[in-house]
Parts: structure tokens; C-alpha cells; sequence
């Protein structure tokens, strides 16, 4: 406990109880936090001195309001390309494939940050790009984690129009891709934005479970042969969670039904 103060410490200590509990009592604190009841009494009325925590009419404690302006503080400066950029270029470096990161805006996928290969044949996509949710890997991830009522919203309105050979363009299709995807975790296309061309893509959550954003890799077709997906899918995956454990996300644990 060097270079720490023993009382911001313990302090601290009462706090995090509140991340498994809703409300406590002093006597509940007490007995949790194994601190003396002096010493729980004198910290918990400094806490609710400075808005820490709230008590209610039963005499049971909660986190106070003012977690909530530092937690959207918090959200909101968090600048996810700066976040995302040296995930983005271990993922390059790893895979030797062009790497985007993109956001939902409306009906659409936009693309706020891209890495480029040294491969002489690559695709030439830029920073702005606008796609549709339901063509290509990375634009898809964000439809098949989007809210299931704003999905299926979308889903009833959109006319799949043909953009490339692979786009996909009936709606029947489309339910089952994306219900692969959400299983697998990953989304993958083959000539739906620009012939001859492939993606693999999975989402990025923030701190409240919400998809926030998609990376993936792309390349031309040739080099995403059926045998290295796995290892892809791997990859991309791992950087998707790296970037969204930076935004604070929890990933659920296997057989909660948390989303």
C-alpha cells in the first residue's frame, strides 16, 4: 500500500460494493467490507457529503448522482478512433489486410478510419465511404447487433438493391446471414460492395453493452481462402473485444442471458 492513501483506499473499498449490490446499510457495509464500524461511519458521511453516495428515506445507501455526470464525462471523451488505432495496426500487421473501423449512421455505414496494406493489389476505400447496412461484412455486423425492433423496422423498409455479384437481395437471405452472425460472432462477405473483393468483420460494444461500432479486414477474394477464415475470424474478433474492453465493456459471462 505504498504511495497510497490508506483512507481514499478503503473508501474505495465501500464503493465497489455497490457494483454487486444496489443498496446497502451501514451494518451491511460493515460486515462486507470488514471495516471497522467507526471507521465505515466517519467514511460513508464524507461520502454523502460529496454527493458519493445517497441515502434513503429507510436509511439504505446507493451511488449517488454524481457517478452519473462523471460516467457520461467519461463516454463521452472517450474518441473511439484514437482508441482503435493501435489495435487497428497490431490487426495489420498481423493479417497484412486493409483494416476499417465504421459507425451506423442512419441507414448507413460510414467509414471514420482505414489502414491501407503494402500489397500491390488492394482495395481503395477511404476515410467517408458510405454503405449500405445490408451489403458488405463490416456494414452488416452493425445490422445484425443493431436492437431487434430496429432491425426488423429496417429490414421491412429496405429494398436490397444489387451492387455487386455477391450482394445479397432477398430478405429471407439476409434473416438467416445475420442470424449466423450474431451466433458465430463475425460476419463475412464475398462481392457485395465491389466484385472480387472480401471482408470479415465483428462488432465493438461501450460500457453499456450497446454496439458502438464494426472493424474488419478486406482484401481482394483471392487471398480469403475458405482454409484461413478461422484464423481471421480469430484475429478480427480479438481485436473487436480489445477495443471494446477500452470502452469499458464487460463481456457477458458464457450462460448469462445479458446482451
Amino acid at each position: 500500500m505504498q504511495n497510497k492513501n490508506k483512507t481514499v483506499v478503503k473508501s474505495m473499498d465501500l464503493l465497489n460494493l455497490f457494483l454487486s449490490h444496489t443498496k446497502l446499510n451501514l451494518n451491511e457495509m460493515i460486515q462486507l467490507s470488514g471495516i471497522p464500524k467507526t471507521s465505515v461511519h466517519r467514511m460513508v458521511g464524507s461520502l454523502e457529503d460529496m454527493g458519493f453516495l445517497q441515502r434513503d428515506h429507510e436509511g439504505k445507501y446507493a451511488l449517488g448522482l454524481v457517478f452519473l455526470q462523471f460516467g457520461n464525462l467519461v463516454a463521452e471523451r472517450l474518441d473511439i478512433r484514437n482508441i482503435a488505432l493501435p489495435i487497428m495496426r497490431e490487426l495489420r500487421e498481423r493479417v497484412g489486410e486493409a483494416v476499417h473501423l465504421v459507425v451506423k449512421d442512419g441507414r448507413e455505414s460510414i467509414y471514420i478510419e482505414k489502414l491501407d496494406t503494402d500489397h500491390p493489389v488492394r482495395l481503395y476505400t477511404k476515410i467517408g465511404r458510405r454503405s449500405p447496412l445490408y451489403a458488405g461484412a463490416c456494414s452488416r455486423i452493425l445490422l445484425a447487433f443493431m436492437d431487434e425492433t430496429e432491425r426488423e423496422q429496417y429490414l421491412s423498409e429496405v429494398e436490397l438493391l444489387p451492387i455487386g455479384n455477391g450482394t445479397i437481395t432477398a430478405k429471407e437471405k439476409l434473416r438467416a446471414v445475420l442470424e449466423t452472425s450474431r451466433k458465430k460472432g463475425y460476419s463475412f462477405s464475398l462481392s457485395e460492395l465491389e466484385n472480387y473483393t472480401a471482408e470479415l468483420a465483428a462488432p465493438i460494444f461501450d460500457h453499456n453493452g450497446r454496439l458502438t461500432a464494426g472493424i474488419s479486414v478486406a482484401g481482394p477474394e483471392v487471398r480469403f481462402h475458405k482454409d484461413r477464415l478461422p484464423e481471421l475470424a480469430e484475429d478480427v474478433m480479438r481485436a473487436a473485444n480489445e477495443i471494446s474492453h477500452m470502452l469499458g465493456w464487460i463481456e457477458p459471462v458464457a450462460g448469462s442471458t445479458a446482451g
